[in-house]
């Protein structure tokens, strides 16, 4: 597996609020970061490997609905989590 146990509690220990809050928007958006780095890079070796790609999309919509919510929420959390992960907006 790409990303082990003890690296999600890391994630999820520094982006939300505990490494046991895996519920949190913050927590999830940056586990979705993860995933989407990961998934881009393997489509980096393997172009033609449609399934990783749909999953790639949907991935980046979730993230982006997810952005969404947190901005519509707490402008300030949403500005924060941009700003840690380095994301576009």
């Amino acid at each position: 597996m790409y990303l082990t146990k003890e690296e999600k509690e890391q994630l999820f220990e520094k982006h939300g609020k505990g490494k046991n809050d895996t519920g949190s928007a913050e927590g999830q958006i940056a586990l979705f970061t993860k995933r989407i780095a990961y998934i881009s890079d393997h489509l980096k070796t393997n172009r033609k490997d449609y399934n990783s790609e749909r999953s790639l999309v949907a991935l980046v919509g979730k993230r982006r609905s997810l952005l969404d919510y947190l901005m519509k929420k707490d402008i300030l959390r949403y500005r924060a989590i941009v700003k840690e992960l380095g994301l576009r907006k």
